[in-house]
């Protein structure tokens, strides 16, 4: 079957034994593995964002594919874990093909300890980690237990292993772009009639590309971490913006307005299913958001707002990527701002003529054909009657990695040390210091009511289901399995608080009174049962701990530090109890998982 990644469409070769036998096509055979890996990791995007995708493949000496896996989400089990489950005791001496370094959360190897314990022999990587802190540590870890490990453009080098390499790239472009960039990996879509018109002079707009392609479209949605639109957009379309696919991740809607010249009446406002934000400039219509807040609408102001600095804030949020779907004025505005890295153009075969009808995109100051910009990569498919035009405005950025890295060089002169700051910001589980975040993949056991211990896959799962426990509703009994059975971190904390704004009135009635004690237990719970974990923690003693989100007032340090940072607060306080520090100190109420 084939699938497309963009600028990519790949079908698997049929392997015969012949061509595994033929020594002549080795090259192929392995891009070949490396190919259907990404197809494996192409499948995890837009479950569960943001997150990188993995895709395994698990292949025997006598070219037998034994197991393959992808990752879920962050936090779940990992491909590499997955693909060994399947493969079973075909996983000794045999070769596993995966699209991208493992990056393990700090401190943890478990795809690594993974492959090493079920007998690979050798590992084909498409590429190295983008992600600087992480990038070769898996690699080494590996080599350091006796396994062969090949890298495609270092160890293996020809014209069909660059194809795959390329294929490796595009299927993780976002967390590429957030390695080389301070911006999200942005796509610009839109529809336009064969003259290039998205609307009518009118204004009148649907629809102008087929159903085929509003399904694309769809999927288009779910793959993103989010989707931005104009207010003009807002005011003429009354847009949903849902991705309506059935799959679990609904992807967050910004409206991007100067005036906030927006409608009291919206779809926007609507969010009980997904979360709206609304970036503006500082002091617009203060009253109108008092209004939107009372909705629950986030309100984010900017001093100048233009594209490159909300972009750089969503960096900071640790969105990936981002779906614009605006019109002319703010696509021409993003695109000047250098942030829009793709175009997905939806031709239908339509004329609809129109001297003031508008386009997809305004003016960009261009006034002779040499300035115009060409597309990279360039994709043509027929979607239904339309054609899909596609390709990159500007190149991904070049992640060869420079060897010998700085972890490598530190190993021969300890004088070339990272920078080391008072304060450690953590957020995301792929930082530095990520395992700090509730989302880290760390199963806990807490005992419940009964005195019975429970496993959950994570604190945030244990945090948000405790929202709901002892609440004597069916319903809220159903919040509490649902998000225990969450498949990642970022599904359990999705559930819980949908659930909480849809029904407030299944939240315990002291919730506010004890979360903060909630979340001290998990977290002790955590941070006494794994011992790597505890290291860390203790490590960072003399520094200020910061969980860095922009948006979180209560558990993070906020967008200008005006948060509360009880998270931070909670861990510092734990590093005190297990320094010896405190007056104190509370028996654990754990077990080792």
């Amino acid at each position: 079957m084939a699938f497309s990644l963009g600028t990519y469409s790949y079908r698997p070769p049929i392997l015969c034994k012949a061509t595994i036998n033929s020594s002549n096509t080795n090259h192929a055979l392995e891009a070949a593995y490396i190919q259907r890996a990404v197809e494996l990791a192409d499948k995890s995007a837009g479950f569960t964002s943001p997150h990188p995708n993995f895709g395994c493949l698990i292949a025997t000496p006598q070219g037998k594919v034994a197991g393959e896996g992808y990752l879920y989400a962050q936090g779940a089990k990992s491909a590499e874990l997955q693909a060994l489950e399947s493969a079973g005791e075909w996983s000794r001496r045999a070769t596993a093909y995966i699209n991208m370094e493992p990056g393990d959360c700090h401190g943890d190897h478990t795809a690594v300890s993974a492959l090493v314990e079920a007998g690979i022999s050798r590992v084909v990587v498409g590429m190295r980690h983008p992600l600087q802190h992480l990038r070769g540590n898996a690699v080494r870890a590996l080599r350091s237990q006796g396994v062969q490990v090949d890298v495609l453009g270092e160890d293996l080098k020809s014209k069909i292993t660059e194809e795959a390499r390329k294929s490796c790239h595009l299927v993780n472009a976002p967390i590429i772009c957030r390695a080389a960039s301070r911006v999200p990996f942005s796509v610009l879509k839109y529809a336009m009639t064969l003259d290039g018109k998205i609307a009518a002079s009118s204004g009148h707009a649907a629809w102008i590309s087929s159903k085929t392609s509003r399904s694309r479209v769809f999927e288009l949605r779910g793959r993103s971490d989010a989707i931005i639109v104009g207010g003009n957009t807002v005011r003429k379309d009354n847009p949903r913006l849902t991705a309506r696919h059935g799959g679990g991740h609904m992807p967050v809607r910004i409206v991007m307005t100067q005036t906030l010249d927006l409608p009291e009446e919206a779809n926007l406002w609507d969010v009980s299913d997904v979360s709206t934000i609304v970036v503006t400039q500082r002091g617009a219509r203060r009253s109108f958001q008092k209004l939107l807040a009372s909705k629950g609408v986030e309100v984010v102001e900017f001093e100048i707002l233009n594209p490159r600095d909300v972009m750089e804030y969503f960096h900071n949020r640790g969105h990936l990527s981002i779906l614009w779907e605006c019109g002319g004025t703010l696509s021409a505005s993003a695109i000047s701002a250098g942030v829009i890295h793709k175009v997905f153009a939806f031709v239908a075969p339509k004329i609809i003529g129109g001297k003031n009808a508008p386009s997809p995109v305004a003016e960009l100051g261009m006034v002779e054909m040499s300035q115009a910009l060409d597309l990279i990569d360039v994709c043509y498919e027929q979607v239904g009657p339309d054609m899909l035009i596609s390709g990159f405005l500007q190149p991904l950025p070049d992640v060869t990695p420079v060897i010998p890295s700085v972890d490598e060089t530190f190993a021969i002169d300890p004088t070339v040390t990272p920078h080391e700051s008072s304060i450690i910001f953590f957020y995301k589980t792929w930082d530095p210091y990520g395992a700090f975040s509730n989302f880290s993949p760390h199963p806990i056991e807490m005992p419940d009511e009964n005195g019975d211990y429970v496993t959950w896959l994570s604190v945030e799962h244990y945090y948000q289901a405790h929202k709901f426990v002892g609440v004597n509703d069916p319903l809220g009994w159903d919040s509490v399995e649902n998000i225990k059975s969450a498949k990642s971190p970022e599904e359990a904390a999705r559930m819980g608080r949908s659930m909480q704004r849809q029904r407030p009135d299944l939240v315990r009635s002291d919730w506010e009174s004890v979360k903060i004690d909630v979340m001290y237990r998990a977290l002790k719970c955590k941070f006494s049962i794994y011992p790597h974990l505890n290291s860390m923690l203790l490590s960072t003693a003399g520094s200020v701990l910061v969980e860095a989100s922009p948006h979180d007032l209560f558990w993070g340090g906020g967008r200008e530090g005006e948060g509360l940072n009880y998270l931070g607060r909670l861990l510092m306080q734990l590093r005190s109890e297990f320094l010896g520090e405190s007056s104190s100190s509370s028996e654990s109420t754990c077990l080792a998982v």
